[in-house]
């Protein structure tokens, strides 16, 4: 069976709920704009999407002809997912990961990273308590990044 490579040219930022594949992607993959991907069902993509910063969980991609339309989504990941005895402990510990250009997802109470054992050694060292999780993974991407949503 001959399968046909879908070309996917356009975003939509907010579309119908009614799409036809889903894109399950890491937070890295999301930054990939231009790349082969498959949807779950195993539909073969090629993203030649313009440069507008990565993609976004909900997001609708379009192929030529406004067809088919695809959902992104995010993937579960394996991530540390660290919390302190203290917010300065935390604070501290954002600091000395981001040193080390560590992508981090902060919150009030935790920071998620992607599972690294070097990484997960240093903060246990630290003092910080530090478990394995699979969830999906939304790091902040920097000052600079177009889709920067507070």
């Amino acid at each position: 069976m001959n399968k046909k490579t879908i070309l996917v040219t356009r975003r939509l930022q907010n579309g119908e709920k009614n799409k036809s594949f889903i894109l399950e992607l890491t937070a890295e993959e999301r930054t990939k704009l231009r790349c082969r991907r498959k949807t779950i069902c195993g539909l073969e993509l090629l993203l030649q999407l313009p440069r507008e910063g990565r993609l976004l969980p909900g997001e609708i991609l379009l192929g030529v002809n406004d067809g088919p339309r695809i959902l992104v989504v995010a993937a579960k990941e394996n991530l540390l997912e660290v919390k302190a005895s203290s917010n300065l402990k935390l604070l501290k510990a954002a600091y000395h990961l981001g040193n080390r250009h560590v992508d981090l997802e902060l919150h009030t109470n935790e920071i998620y990273l992607q599972d690294d054992i070097v990484l997960q050694e240093m903060l246990l060292q630290r003092g910080l308590s530090v478990r394995t999780v699979q969830r999906s993974f939304h790091p902040e991407y920097g000052a600079y990044d177009h889709n920067h949503v507070s």
